[in-house]
């Protein structure tokens, strides 16, 4: 039967996500010789190809994504394994490490950790905050076990690496300036803003999210200012600089603006938690999970 090395499988399921040695080398703290060389004995130990040269990196062969697929079973076998042993050691005791995005951990992660400390003292969850399109990369390499994220940066349901849970629809409400002519309407349009100065971000998924409600409502916001931050947001539009769309999780907790619901085109944003898949049965885990989705249902009830 053929050798299988579950550390030399692991960095070349790494090198499939990151793309080269040196990203690989990196996210594995490893040096990049040492990945070449545990790859080129893992080729030897399975008699076949995995790596051919691409310009100035390589490229996978067929027969290492053959083997990549069954390696994605193994390992969420081997995560089950890891969650029925923890749970017959320790039951619901025991250390998660969630990663979020910024908007999630006051409105999701911080109300379920209360929740924890209240009904399952023995679960420690350690938080860790990440930009939402990195969460999954921290997962697959097991720096954090829970990752929470958007729509926009989670791996579609046929990716064998992970299990996904659906948290919530975080709808997106409008932020006006105080004197706005439209600051007392209870209900406003987004096309009502066609003519609007808008504030977003430059580039990345909140530029995207604003553009393609506005894009659907009609209309191309015209911006006036970039900014990623919620706080920096905010403070421009309570100034009278623009306007700006404000996902549910942060207008609720605002404050020096004026935040009114969108009547008929409103947009949402999804938010999703994953674990890596077989992971997801360990207890202390699992109790993380259940006490985000009732944060959540606490939310949109």
């Amino acid at each position: 039967m053929t050798d299988w090395d579950i550390k030399k499988l692991r960095i070349l399921r790494t090198l499939a996500d990151r793309g080269t040695v040196t990203a690989t080398a990196e996210a594995l703290h490893m040096t990049p010789s040492a990945v070449s060389q545990q790859l080129t004995n893992l080729a030897r130990q399975l008699g076949v190809v995995l790596l051919e040269a691409q310009g100035r990196g390589v490229r996978l062969t067929d027969a290492a994504h053959l083997v990549l697929r069954h390696t994605e079973a193994v390992f969420a076998q081997l995560e089950r394994a890891d969650a029925e042993l923890a749970g017959y050691l320790a039951g619901e005791v025991g250390e998660v490490r969630v990663g979020a995005f910024s908007t999630a951990i006051p409105s999701l992660v911080v109300p379920a950790v209360a929740a924890l400390e209240r009904d399952h003292p023995g679960v420690a969850v350690h938080i860790r905050e990440t930009d939402a399109a990195e969460s999954y990369d921290l997962l697959s390499t097991g720096a954090v076990d829970l990752a929470l994220s958007l729509a926009a940066h989670t791996p579609g349901p046929t990716d064998a690496r992970f299990t996904r849970f659906t948290l919530l629809e975080d709808p997106l409400d409008v932020a006006l300036p105080p004197e706005h002519p439209l600051a007392r309407t209870p209900l406003v349009r987004l096309a009502d803003l066609s003519a609007e100065r808008w504030i977003y971000g430059g580039s990345g998924p909140w530029s995207e999210i604003t553009r393609s409600a506005c894009e659907a409502a009609g209309f191309l916001p015209r911006q006036a200012h970039s900014a990623s931050g919620w706080t920096a947001i905010l403070a421009m539009v309570e100034a009278g600089m623009g306007v700006a769309l404000v996902p549910r999780m942060v207008s609720s907790r605002a404050s020096g603006v004026v935040v009114r619901v969108l009547a008929h085109d409103r947009p949402t944003r999804h938010v999703f938690a994953a674990t890596r898949r077989g992971a997801e049965a360990a207890p202390a885990l699992a109790a993380v999970v259940r006490a985000l989705g009732e944060a959540a249902a606490r939310r949109t009830a």
